[in-house]
């Protein structure tokens, strides 16, 4: 294609610099103006160049992976799995986080952080939870580099392997447990409107609640994201004198904040409330009481993601289509029963 003979010099005159300055954009050297390097980089993505790439160590393949963040059991577990796997193939792994960036487009896991970051030797490229568009799949399709999602946040485009989990089979599970032990009055907690995953485990909640001969849309949910403040948030749903007396939260974080909002308005887990989380991270074994869940196996996911990761640079291998890893429900101590309605108030 005629994108891939585009020079060095071709993006230096479109960008109105030297030859010598627009290198040192593709170099990440520091003495570059901010609004120089995005002219550079801009000049770059429009004419289509791709940056030279610097060789890889022999037998080793360097895989990029990008969190959307790093700081909760859920992406430790995923990240194990991700290492684990990375030793046995001799690769590689170089972690980032999505984060807050003056310039949204070399923010790390966007297209032209992607082009930067294949001129360092990126061979193929990792997003766990991150938002993705057909513009990733472009700047990565240019040098044939795979590109793999774990748990996506929206349906990969076409030419992307995503590695998720049944969530809407896991949102039964947990709401066939509640209904199983006598709740009536059940609620669902976090995950965001627009995340698929949380979108599955809610419909999952509801097509039980629907089974099991209940109306659906009488039980309360609260959106959010899938974090602890999600559960924390939810005291006012607790102090309702028709109160849930279960709930299904979306992650285990957003289940921790349900178990410390239950403490603030003086409600016994399980015997007032019951509540089971999603993940089996390490974090619902260290909860007090110990945390029903539904397991998704993580470390498995991370594991997965990085073998087709290192297949797919060293032999081009085809895109495998998207892959769903079954859940499982662990029961532990926080459900329970429901008390009589009179004792629940």
């Amino acid at each position: 294609m005629a994108e891939t003979h585009v020079t060095l010099g071709q993006v230096a005159t479109r960008a109105g610099v030297s030859k010598a300055t627009a290198s040192k954009v593709f170099n990440d050297r520091a003495d570059v103006a901010p609004e120089t390097r995005t002219r550079v980089t801009t000049a770059a993505d429009e004419l289509g160049y791709v940056p030279a790439v610097r060789a890889p160590a022999p037998g080793t393949t360097q895989v990029w992976v990008v969190f959307d963040r790093l700081a909760n059991a859920y992406s430790a577990t995923v990240l194990d799995g991700l290492l684990a796997e990375a030793q046995v193939r001799d690769a590689i792994v170089i972690v980032n986080e999505f984060g807050n960036v003056a310039d949204d487009r070399f923010a790390p896991g966007s297209p032209a952080w992607i082009r930067q970051a294949q001129a360092r030797g990126a061979q193929a490229f990792i997003l766990v939870t991150n938002p993705l568009s057909d513009d990733h799949v472009a700047a990565c399709r240019r040098r044939g580099t795979p590109l793999i999602v774990v748990d996506p946040v929206a349906a990969a485009p076409d030419g992307v392997m995503s590695v998720g989990a049944t969530n809407w089979m896991g949102g039964v599970q947990a709401t066939e447990h509640l209904l199983s032990l006598g709740h009536t009055r059940l609620a669902y907690v976090g995950g965001e409107p627009t995340s698929t995953p949380a979108n599955e485990r809610l419909a999952g909640f509801r097509s039980a609640i629907e089974t099991a001969g209940l109306d659906p849309n009488a039980a309360p949910v609260v959106p959010g994201t899938f974090d602890y403040d999600d559960g924390l948030g939810c005291t006012t749903l607790l102090r309702d004198t028709d109160r849930p007396t279960a709930i299904f939260a979306a992650s285990d974080a957003v289940a921790l904040g349900v178990l410390e909002a239950a403490r603030q308005v003086g409600l016994r887990v399980p015997d007032d409330l019951s509540v089971v989380g999603f993940d089996d991270t390490f974090a619902a074994h260290a909860a007090s009481p110990q945390l029903t869940t539904v397991r998704q196996p993580l470390t498995q996911m991370g594991r997965m993601a990085m073998q087709a990761a290192v297949e797919g640079a060293r032999d081009g291998s085809r895109v495998s289509p998207p892959v769903q890893l079954a859940t499982s429900l662990v029961v532990r101590g926080s459900t329970a029963p429901p008390a009589s309605r009179e004792a629940s108030r």
